[in-house]
Order: structure tokens, then sequence, then C-alpha cells
């Protein structure tokens, strides 16, 4: 949408903000007018309605897809199956089936499997039509269609949930390209009782870990047709609703690098809210992790919190705590992880850099009583990564806990909480969710990419406020985590090198090291159930202040440089989404 199409629209919502704009705009500082405009833009109730017009653009789509389809030499079959039952209305049922009638892509089959004491609709006269016989269950209905569908892949619907036009289109031609892939998700959006569209939900990439959190793939997926024959024995008969959820679970079950995302809207769910519990799909993650030792209970929002286990002789955990004076932090910190963590087995390494003030020789003194309490004396310059590359040659734990002074333990089970995901196959580095001291949010995942750079997703969310659908609740997986408070094995942090003593002296050094540990497969977690506050930057002081500018912005560039966060999408973001906040806001500005 051009610049004054925007300004029009902002003027009617937001006069002084449009006029601000305009006034930045004619008096030649156009970036500011532009970023001013853009981002008041993405908070309006009508954000949405631009971005479909103007971004989406799916009637530009529509009239593309018929000869983009014509040319390609090979075309895949979708089975959809729509169950019935659950008590959807008539109404839902219809409008269900009539978003697969207005598919701009043909080659589908309809496979209607109605449960027990229910019958379709009127239905039109298509030969892709097919009316299975009556079953006792979802869960019955869907693996009995399974056995009938005749398709490359099956999609499975539920009556509320509606497909875009574009939506079979936009699969083929994504897995076109994959012709290793099991499995496709897309975004979707809800529409309200007068039709409007409105809340859409930009997915991440694939994340396993997140998908038995939250089911945010199941409203809009498709599993490839022998792996959901694989998969349909293992559905449970009393999964009900949750059958879909449960169907893909199994297919996708140690194939995370062939489940693939589709970033377009692909479902208009019309039934459940995003947020609404489900028993069934509890008791569908209970079975499905209980193979592993791990326990399940139910959380906010209709999400799932998994309780992995911890091994019977839990080991021992290294919290490395680098310090220059500051008492009024240290003290705080120290006392609340020994006063409040429950996890049995940790040593704490207090990392002296040079202090000078007798309070901070008083608390060392009286630190020291305590026998699982060492203070290590590192007399050189200030260098974040050197003091805990340091600090982690002596530890003796196999697994290392970096923790900033400014921290304070809110909850008793924050390290317990970490370690369960530390210890489990594939994980590299785990972060805790940090609060500022109104409670607002401070960090809850590392984004690359923000600003060009890497930003802290949610950031200063108010109290209560959970996030984008949820995510500041959410274990998921992360492409980085903060080192103000950090959790790894010991080996995997010495297998990387550690911190970067060079490029990352201060700033960054823990989005690298993540990187590091990504790039030699391993993931890592954000564990929003180990709560701390973080009290950011008082012992060091902002990176943008005159003293550390310069240094700051070597720091930046060495990070652009080495992981390209200056043109990299993040997995766990989306390209709809703006990458210069930290609040997951719409991007209005035609992808360009």
């Amino acid at each position: 949408m051009s610049f004054f199409g925007l300004l029009f629209r902002i003027l009617v919502w937001r006069p002084r903000t449009a006029l601000a704009a305009l006034y930045w705009r004619l008096t030649g500082r156009r970036l500011r007018a532009h970023y001013r405009l853009y981002h008041a833009a993405a908070e309006a109730p009508f954000a949405y309605d631009v971005w479909i017009e103007h971004v989406e653009r799916e009637r530009d789509a529509l009239e593309r897809a018929p000869a983009v389809i014509a040319g390609w030499a090979q075309r895949s079959r979708f089975s959809i199956i729509l169950s019935l039952g659950g008590g959807a209305s008539a109404a839902l049922v219809s409008d269900c089936i009539r978003s697969v009638l207005d598919q701009c892509y043909p080659d589908w089959e309809l496979l209607i499997a109605p449960q027990a004491g229910w019958s379709p609709p009127a239905l039109p006269a298509d030969t892709r039509i097919c009316v299975l016989p009556h079953r006792d269950s979802a869960a019955l209905a869907l693996t009995a269609a399974i056995d009938e569908a005749q398709g490359d892949w099956i999609i499975p619907l539920t009556a509320g949930t509606d497909l875009s036009p574009t939506a079979l289109y936009r699969y083929a031609a994504s897995l076109a390209d994959r012709p290793d892939a099991i499995a496709a998700y897309g975004d979707q959006d809800w529409i309200d009782a007068d039709g409007r569209r409105n809340q859409p939900w930009f997915k991440p990439e694939w994340d396993g870990e997140m998908f038995l959190a939250q089911d945010y793939a199941s409203r809009a997926c498709t599993v490839r047709a022998d792996a959901a024959r694989d998969a349909r024995a293992r559905i449970p008969i009393d999964a009900g609703e949750a059958a879909p959820y449960a169907l893909l679970i199994e297919a996708s079950a140690g194939a995370k690098d062939r489940i693939v995302h589709v970033p377009h809207i692909i479902a208009h769910v019309r039934a459940r809210p995003w947020d609404a519990p489900s028993a069934e799909r509890l008791e569908v993650v209970r079975r499905h992790v209980a193979p592993a030792g791990a326990s399940v209970a139910p959380g906010p929002m209709g999400m799932v919190h998994v309780t992995w286990p911890l091994p019977p002789d839990p080991p021992l955990v290294s919290i490395i705590v680098p310090t220059r004076d500051k008492a009024d932090l240290l003290g705080p910190c120290i006392d609340s992880v020994l006063r409040l963590t429950d996890y049995p087995a940790y040593e704490i390494l207090v990392v002296d850099n040079g202090s000078r003030e007798p309070e901070t020789f008083a608390l060392f003194a009286r630190l020291q009583q305590r026998p699982n309490v060492r203070i290590l004396p590192y007399p050189d310059e200030y260098n974040y990564s050197a003091i805990n590359n340091f600090a982690a040659a002596s530890a003796q734990g196999s697994y290392l806990c970096l923790l900033n002074n400014d921290t304070e333990v809110v909850e008793a089970a924050w390290l317990t909480e970490m370690m369960r995901q530390a210890v489990r196959p594939g994980t590299g580095a785990v972060g805790a969710k940090l609060l500022y001291a109104d409670g607002s949010i401070q960090h809850a995942g590392v984004v690359i990419g923000m600003g060009n750079a890497a930003g802290h997703a949610h950031r200063f969310l108010a109290p209560g406020d959970a996030g984008y659908f949820g995510q500041t609740d959410v274990a998921r997986q992360a492409t980085a985590v903060t080192a103000a408070c950090l959790v790894v094995e010991k080996r995997k942090y010495q297998a990387v090198g550690g911190l970067d003593e060079v490029a990352f002296r201060i700033a960054y050094n823990d989005v690298d090291l993540c990187m590091k540990l990504r790039r030699e497969g391993w993931r890592n977690i954000y564990a929003p159930r180990a709560i701390l506050y973080h009290h950011e930057s008082k012992s060091r002081g902002a990176d943008l202040s005159p003293a550390h500018i310069e240094r700051y912005l070597g720091e930046l560039a060495a990070l652009q440089q080495r992981w390209a966060t200056d043109r990299v999408t993040d997995p766990t973001h989306h390209p709809n989404l703006d990458r210069a906040r930290e609040t997951y806001a719409l991007r209005l500005e035609n992808g360009k």
C-alpha cells in the first residue's frame, strides 16, 4: 500500500499520528515518516484488512493459478477427509464443503466421514465427493477414510474449518519442490459472525516441541498418504476431535526435517478458538510421551505442559556468576539461588573481575562459608566471554548455567525445569523466562533478524500478557536464548568453542553460541516455567551509551557477517511479521 493511501486510513483513526508522519515526509525525513506510519498501522483495528488487500492479494494468486497449474508436468491429488461429528451445525458443514468446491486447484476428492447419527446436508452433484459409511467415533471415521483415500496426500478437516481458495494450489506448489516431505501445514485465521477475517496466525517452521505444547498445525495440515496409513493404527480410538492432531503427531515423529511449513493462509476457522482446552488432546500427548517417562498437565490457553524426567542421579550443574562489585545486585541474586532452588545438585562459581569495594569482600566472605560456593578471581579486563570460558574450565559440573549477577530467582523449580530440557537427547542451550521488576517480559527467547541483529521476543509485554498466540507460555524451540540465564551441557559448550572471546567480548556472544550449537545439530529450547527477574544491564551498562557504542557496533557487524542476521528470517518468526519489532506485529509493506 502506498504511503499516502495508508496515511488517509490512519488519518481517520489517529489523526495526530498521521499528521506527524506527513510532517516528517514533507520535511524530507522520509524514513522517519515511513516508520512512524507503518508502525501505527500495524496496531490499527484495520491492519489485517490492509494486509489482505495489499500484501496477501489472493485475487492475484487466483488469476495466476490456472496458467501455473497447466504448466506442471505432474500434479498431486489431495484426499480431503471431512469428519462429521462433535455437534457441528449444518451451516458449518455446508461452508466447509463449499470451501472445497471453490478450490482453484482441481485434483482433489472429498471423503465425507460421518459418525453414527450424523448425515451430511444436500450435496452438489460432483463425482469427486463421496459419503462413507457411518463409524462409531471420530477416530474410526478418520482412519477408515484414510484407507479409502485415493489421493497422494490426506487433508483432515473438521466442520468449522474452511480451506482458503488457494489452499490446495499452495500445498501442491510447495510440495512439488519437497519430494521427501511427509507432511505440510499452513497459516490460518478466524472468521467472525459477520464473515470478517481476523486474528491471523502466522506460524513458525516445524517445531515438534511446540506442537506437543500447542496444536498450531493440525487445523491446516496435509499428510502424505503412505505416512497417514502407517500412522493411523496409532491414533487412539477415543481421540475425538483431536484425531487430526493425533494423526499429525504420529506421522511427524522423528521426521522434523520432512515437515514443510507453507507460509500462506491455508485455513479460515469458524469454530473453536485457538486457545480452547481439549481433554482429548491432553490424552493424545500423554500417550505419546509416556514411553519417554514424561507426564503431562493442562496449561493456560489450552496448552499442554510436558514434564520430562530427570535422571535418577541428577547431574551436577555449575552456576557461573560473573561480577565486579555490585554487592547490592550479587547478594540478592546468590541468596535467591541458595534459598529457592529445588534442584538437588549444583555449585555456584562467583567470578570476581577485579572487585574493590569492602561490601563486596564481606559478601564473598559470607558466601564462601557455603560448601557449594566458590569465588574465582579473574583479574584481567572485562570480557564477558573470556570470564565465562575461564569459569567453565574450572567447573566441576557436567552442565553449566550462565547466570547474570542482576537476576533473581522467582520460581524454585527454575533450574529443575531447565535441566529437564537440557538432559534430553539433542538439546543444546536452554533459556528461561525473564521478567523485569514490574513483571513485564524481558526475555522469552531470542529471534535472530529482529532489527537486523537479534531481539528478545515479546519484550516489554505487560504482566499477564502471554504474547502472540500465547508464545511466552509455550515450551518451544528458540533460535537463541540469552546468557543472562542459560543452561548447556559442558561438553557441548566446549565442543563449539564456548563463547567467542574475540568477536563477541560483551554483546551477542550468547546468540553466537546458540547458533554454533544449532549448526552442530542441537536444538535450543525456551523453558517458560523457569522464571527469574532480570534487572537488565545494571551491572555493565547499556550497549548504546557513548562509552560502549564503538565496541557494540563492531560486535553487531561481526554478528551480521557471521550469521547473516541483516537478511535472514528466523525459523521461529515469519516473513509476514515485522522484523523491526520485538512484538509480533504485521508487516504491511508488500514483502519488499
